[in-house]
């Protein structure tokens, strides 16, 4: 479990394909020095485990069925890093996984009160889960959603956060990783289990569902 608070931003040193999985090597010293084989750490939103640690190299096994933007990671790019949360540590973001939902791609990006609102296109099996003023990690970092609008998002990039992510190095066009909060999955799913409804219902079986909310007097 993450928080969605980047502690440091690494830097990729190589990617190598190797016995059917690719093997991840980050370099930085903040998050290497407190994790070691077999922990956890969220690259760029993505959780991976540690398996083998030099120093301030960190090497991870990225399998094919993480379907995330580790694929494209290049030698010398910068990604933001999270060690799982302790127990006892303090919570200061979201409930964040590590397990991503999908890709976006940056619409645009223009400043707006001292900060910069940045416009995310997400698919529709991504944007159902998404509100506003709802909580949302994109790569990794957790932001509040400024709007939700037909195709896609966006969120409000604050100063701060711009100097201690990677998300200021975004550009148009580029691809980040989006997790949806976690609370709306579940919402979800025992809400279907209670009408009888299922993730890929239809039209009649949503009006199932309003009816049945109808009846319990959630709505009107």
């Amino acid at each position: 479990m993450f928080t969605g608070i980047t502690l440091s931003i690494g830097e990729v040193a190589s990617m190598k394909r190797r016995h059917g999985v690719t093997e991840l090597v980050v370099v930085d010293a903040v998050v290497s020095d407190t994790v070691q084989i077999g922990h956890s750490v969220s690259v760029n939103g993505v959780c991976l485990t540690v398996v083998k640690k030099e120093k301030d190299r960190m090497t991870f096994d990225v399998s094919d069925e993480t379907r995330t933007g580790v694929g494209s990671f290049t030698s010398g790019m910068k990604v933001n890093l999270e060690p799982a949360m302790s127990a006892e540590g303090r919570f200061g973001g979201h409930f964040v996984t590590g397990h991503i939902d999908g890709t976006g791609t940056i619409e645009s990006k223009h400043a707006a009160g001292g900060g910069v609102i940045v416009a995310i296109e997400a698919p529709p099996v991504i944007q159902k889960y998404i509100v506003r003023k709802g909580s949302i990690a994109v790569d990794g970092v957790s932001l509040t959603v400024a709007d939700v609008r037909v195709g896609g998002f966006s969120v409000v990039i604050i100063p701060h956060t711009s100097g201690v992510t990677t998300l200021a190095a975004k550009n148009r066009g580029d691809s980040v990783n989006i997790e949806t909060d976690i609370i709306g999955k579940y919402v979800e799913k025992f809400v279907a289990a209670y009408s009888g409804v299922t993730a890929r219902s239809g039209a009649a079986d949503s009006e199932k569902l309003l009816n049945k909310l109808r009846e319990e007097g959630f709505t009107r």
